[in-house]
Parts: C-alpha cells; structure tokens; sequence
C-alpha cells in the first residue's frame, strides 16, 4: 500500500507561480514512476507529468513544457511540480499517481486556479 498526499494549490493570478508536493508513504520502495495529473471542469483527467525513481527521466505534457517543472526528493519520498507562467487554463484539480509494477495509486487532489 502507498498513501500519496498533495499540497500546495491555491489562487494565483496568470502569470504567477506555484510549486506543489506530493508525499508518499507506505511501500515506496517499489514505487518506479510518479506523475503528476491533472482534471478541468467538465474534462477529462489528462497527464501533465512524470518522473522516475530515480529522477533521471522526466516527461512533460506539450501543455506544460517549458513551464512546468517535476522534480523528486528521495529522501523525503516527496514529488514536487514547480508551475510557472501560469494561465487560466492551467485551473485543476491536480492529482499525484504512483506507478508500481502491480499497482497504481492515486493522491486525494489539490485545487489550482488561475485567474486572468
């Protein structure tokens, strides 16, 4: 079992920055891959991020390259997403995964929104 825990949204004007954590616990160990995602309104949950265990690998959405950065602290089993430049349609819910090879597991969400 892993318990993932998002921090870090709130209001921010377009333009402006926030950087949000997503701490696990529990079994990490066998955690491979975490990424970040993310649900509008009325949309569907897409992908905007991820990295490896290791940290040496990171992926990107084409909607958030350039702006967003993902990056990990081991030793504080903590992934975190700096968002930079933001825009209004950036606004979220933006959800944490982690990837296990026989299992995937979710965070509860925090809330992103970007006023213009």
């Amino acid at each position: 079992q892993v318990q993932l825990v998002e921090s870090g949204g709130g209001l921010v004007q377009a333009g402006g920055s926030l950087r949000l954590s997503c701490a696990a616990s529990g079994r990490t160990f066998d955690i491979y891959r975490t990424g970040w995602f993310r649900q509008a309104p009325g949309k569907e949950r897409e992908y905007a991020a991820a990295i490896t265990r290791s940290g040496g690998t990171t992926y990107y959405a084409n909607s958030v390259k350039g702006r967003f950065t993902i990056s990990r602290d081991n030793a504080k089993n903590t992934v975190y997403l700096q968002m930079n430049r933001l825009k209004p349609e950036d606004t979220a819910v933006y959800y944490c995964r982690a990837t296990m090879a026989i299992a995937t597991y979710w965070g509860q969400g925090t809330q992103v929104t970007v006023s213009s």
